[in-house]
């Protein structure tokens, strides 16, 4: 009889003894709840105890964590629509607050934190142009803004790490991209108009050149031409001269031939001398 009442009072026990423990783990933080209302908070890892039944213990994880939202769209300083997408790393600060605004709910959290990051970024993308926003330093975008969106999120019990943007796109339904395509055409024309005005005045260069070299390598031909002629024309007075020297007789001789030959060379030719004339002395037959 008494081992039958022993049981359920150990039963009890022991169930009170378990609802009393609870365990927080590495990379976790808790909090105590009494009676709905937070009594204990920033409670790290180990073994705990809370009292049964009155106490309620939360668990939450205080690991990184990168809260996705939805793209927003923005307008650059020259008034041109931005659609950015961006992801929030952050981490659970104060337990303690974060259960107080968001009863513990991380999707209250994203929700609360969205607007204060959105409306940070605006700032920073309403000051810049496309093309700086593009192609400039987007960590900087995010680093001039971090300070004030943690203010906000501290009121949330949680502090942004970082924040990445995802994507800059331009709407498909505004007149951005055709904008931006035109813009893309008049760049590439002026490129291509730059890079033929270069290749014409190289070619008009080269041609030049190739011209002033074509003009002094014939002036040197002409030059040297005329020296070998020249050389040749002496050289052949000095055989001349030479060849007279030896034999002038000889030499009057050929020199005579040479003249009938080109006298006479068509063959129709008729010329009207004296009789005594010199330049028929090898003519005649007495010769």
């Amino acid at each position: 009889m008494r081992l039958n009442l022993w049981i359920p009072v150990a039963v009890i026990v022991l169930l009170g003894l378990f609802s009393s423990v609870f365990v927080v783990r590495e990379g976790q933080v808790a909090l105590v709840l009494n009676l709905g209302r937070v009594a204990r908070t920033d409670i790290g890892p180990g073994l705990h105890f809370k009292i049964p039944l009155i106490e309620s213990a939360r668990v939450f994880d205080q690991r990184f964590y990168a809260a996705e939202f939805s793209p927003e769209r923005y307008l650059t300083s020259e008034r041109k629509d931005v659609s950015v997408d961006f992801i929030a790393i952050g981490v659970i600060s104060n337990v303690g607050d974060f259960y107080r605004a968001t009863s513990g709910v991380m999707e209250t959290a994203n929700e609360r934190l969205a607007p204060i990051i959105k409306d940070s970024l605006r700032n920073e993308i309403n000051s810049r142009t496309l093309q700086q926003l593009v192609s400039g330093d987007r960590a900087e975008i995010v680093a001039k803004q971090l300070e004030g969106i943690n203010k906000g999120a501290a009121t949330l019990g949680m502090r942004i790490i970082d924040i990445r943007l995802k994507q800059i796109e331009l709407p498909t339904d505004s007149d951005v991209i055709g904008q931006v395509y035109d813009r893309m055409r008049a760049e590439r024309r002026q490129v291509a108009s730059r890079l033929r005005a270069e290749g014409e005045e190289q070619a008009r260069r080269i041609r030049a050149e190739a011209d002033r070299e074509q003009t002094v390598l014939v002036a040197e031909a002409e030059r040297d031409a005329q020296k070998l002629r020249g050389e040749g024309d002496a050289e052949a007075t000095r055989i001349y001269a030479s060849a007279a020297n030896r034999d002038p007789a000889f030499f009057a001789f050929q020199r005579s031939l040479d003249a009938y030959r080109a006298a006479f060379a068509d063959g129709n030719s008729v010329i009207v001398l004296e009789r005594d004339d010199p330049f028929l002395q090898y003519l005649r037959s007495d010769r």
